[in-house]
C-alpha cells in the first residue's frame, strides 16, 4: 500500500514536471497608466484578453497621480507607461530617457479648465484659486492657456491636488475653479446642478494633449516582441470598439468606474489614433498634432515654468520603429 502511493506520487510529480515545462508562459508586461477614457482601447484589450494571441499577459497598474508615473517607469516598476507626451518631454528635459512607441490619443475635450459661473472666461482666473496637479496634463493645459491669455501661473493661486480630488474641492467651495479630466470633468458638470461649466479644454488646442505609450530607452531593442504585441492588442481593442461600440463601451464604463452610456459620452471628448495616421505625429507639421510642434511649445512652458533647466530635444523622444513595423 506504501508502495502503491509513493509510485502515484511518483507518477503525479513526473506528469506535473512534464506539463509545466512543456506549457509556455506567456510574458507579464507591467502597464502603468491613469483612469482615463483615451485609453479604452487598452481597457477593451485587457477585458477580452486580446493580448493572448500574441502570446503576452498585460497587468493594467493604475496610478491615482500622473506625475508619479515617469519615475516609476525610470525606477522599473513598471515596464512601460500611458501618458502624455508633455510628461515625456518633462522626464527628458531631467535627464531620463523615454521613447514614445506609439501615439495613443488626441484629447478633444476630455481635458479640460473649470470654474463656477462667475468665472467665463481664463482671464478672470487672475488671483483666484485654481486646483490642479503639478507636472501633470492638467498642469500643461493650464499653463497652455494662462499663456495665450498673457499669463502665467504667477497671477493666480495654485492649489495642489490630485485630479481626482478636484471635484469634491469644487464642489466644497474650496477653489472656484480647477484643472482636471474625463471622468473628472463631467462629473464636476454633474455635481454642480449648472453651478460649473467649461472655460477652456483641450478640444480648443487639438494634439496639444497628446497620450503616448513611452518605454525607457533601454527597453528598445530588448522587448521589441513585448512591445509589438502590446500595440497589436491596442489596435485590435480600436477595432472592437468601432466594430461593437455598444459591447464595448460596458467593458469601457467598468475600467473607469461610469456607465456605458456615460462612457459613450466620454469618449467623444477623445481621438484615438489609427495606425494609418500615426505616422503624422512623428512628422514635422505645422499644426499640434505633430510632436515636433506640441514639443516645441512644451519644450517653451516648462522652462517658463522653471520645471526643466534645459529644453529637451524632440527627437530624441521619439521611436517609430514600431509604427514602422506594424505598417509593413
Amino acid at each position: 500500500m506504501h508502495l502503491n502511493t509513493v509510485v502515484k506520487k511518483l507518477l503525479i510529480t513526473t506528469a506535473g514536471a512534464l506539463l509545466v515545462s512543456g506549457a509556455h508562459a506567456a510574458p507579464t508586461l507591467k502597464l502603468g497608466l491613469t483612469t482615463w477614457i483615451g485609453y479604452s482601447p487598452f481597457y477593451v484589450a485587457d477585458a477580452l484578453n486580446l493580448y493572448k494571441k500574441y502570446d503576452l499577459k498585460v497587468s493594467l497598474q493604475t496610478f491615482t497621480d500622473p506625475a508619479m508615473l515617469p519615475s516609476a517607469m525610470a525606477g522599473g516598476a513598471i515596464d512601460g507607461a500611458l501618458m502624455t507626451y508633455d510628461q515625456v518631454v518633462g522626464a527628458a528635459g531631467q535627464g531620463q530617457n523615454f521613447k514614445v512607441v506609439m501615439p495613443v490619443d488626441y484629447s478633444y475635450g476630455g481635458d479640460a479648465v473649470l470654474a463656477d459661473k462667475s468665472i467665463t472666461k481664463i482671464s478672470q482666473l487672475k488671483g483666484k484659486k485654481v486646483a490642479y496637479a503639478p507636472l501633470s496634463p492638467s498642469d500643461f493645459l493650464l499653463a497652455y492657456a494662462l499663456k495665450i491669455n498673457g499669463m502665467s501661473d504667477k497671477d493666480i493661486q495654485p492649489v495642489n491636488m490630485t485630479p481626482e480630488a478636484v471635484p469634491a474641492a469644487m464642489a466644497s467651495g474650496a477653489t472656484p475653479a480647477g484643472v482636471t479630466y474625463e471622468p473628472n470633468v463631467s462629473q464636476i458638470l454633474a455635481s454642480g446642478k449648472g453651478k460649473y461649466h467649461v472655460i477652456y479644454s483641450s478640444r480648443e488646442a487639438p494634439g496639444i494633449i497628446t497620450d503616448v505609450l513611452a518605454f525607457d530607452a533601454k527597453r528598445i531593442g530588448k522587448d521589441d516582441k513585448q512591445i509589438m504585441a502590446l500595440m497589436r492588442g491596442y489596435l485590435d481593442g480600436l477595432a472592437y470598439m468601432k466594430a461593437k461600440p455598444a459591447e464595448a463601451a460596458k467593458l469601457i464604463g467598468k475600467a473607469v468606474g461610469v456607465s456605458d452610456k456615460e462612457a459613450l459620452e466620454q469618449l467623444t471628448g477623445v481621438y484615438n489614433i489609427p495606425l494609418a495616421e500615426m505616422p503624422k505625429t512623428y512628422a514635422k507639421g505645422k499644426d499640434t498634432t505633430s510632436f515636433f510642434v506640441s514639443g516645441e511649445i512644451i519644450n517653451e512652458l516648462l522652462l517658463k515654468n522653471g520645471q526643466i533647466k534645459k529644453a529637451a530635444a524632440i527627437p530624441a523622444t521619439l521611436d517609430d520603429r514600431y509604427v514602422k513595423a506594424l505598417l509593413k
